[in-house]
């Protein structure tokens, strides 16, 4: 089950509506006050509200760099401060890294099956721990082994004598672990005929 994202009183000293759809869209359960720059929110935010994320957009002005409002206490506050275009790709980093698997995302994308299948099988894995799930392995291989040997005869056209001797496998092992695994014969054929 995905974690939830964590609750943050944010503040967004900009215009620009697609950080706030961003922000929005991160942060979905946090409170987000918008403001049009930096003394609009100091004449209107109290001096005791306690802000976990400011971002503020930085006009087009090179070199320019806003005061921080005084009023905040920046130990505490994660402040983020650029042009319409840093905003986004610092929102982006954040929501990657948020994103439950984040980090890992670009390795199930480099292309390979074992890679793919070592994010998929890590995010399993750690949803059933969760769950206090026992007898992983049977559940993985039936798991894999079902399309695997549906996908063979799909290939083969329903040939059991082929789809044995693509999967490396004894005609009588396959025809065992089609029946135990409760695929239907007759709509691998289907399947198969309609994809040619």
């Amino acid at each position: 089950m995905p974690a939830s994202p964590p609750t943050y009183n944010i503040v967004l000293l900009t215009t620009d509506p697609s950080v706030h759809a961003q922000v929005q869209q991160i942060f979905t359960d946090s409170s987000i006050s918008i403001f049009r720059d930096a003394a609009a929110f100091q004449s209107e935010s109290s001096n005791h509200q306690q802000v976990d994320v400011l971002i503020e957009e930085l006009s087009g002005t090179p070199g320019a760099v806003a005061p921080r409002p005084e009023h905040l206490d920046f130990t505490h506050t994660l402040f983020i401060q650029g042009s319409r275009a840093v905003l986004r790709q610092a929102l982006n980093l954040i929501q990657t890294v948020l994103t439950p698997g984040g980090p890992q995302l670009s390795k199930a994308r480099d292309g390979s099956l074992e890679n793919y299948l070592e994010v998929k099988m890590g995010e399993f894995v750690k949803g059933m721990r969760n769950g206090s799930a026992r007898n992983l392995h049977p559940i993985l291989i039936s798991a894999v082994e079902r399309p695997l040997i549906t996908s063979a005869l799909q290939e083969t056209r329903g040939n059991q004598i082929q789809a044995a001797a693509l999967l490396g496998l004894n005609r009588n092992t396959l025809r065992k672990k089609i029946v135990n695994l409760h695929i239907p014969l007759k709509q691998t054929k289907l399947r198969a005929n309609r994809s040619a």
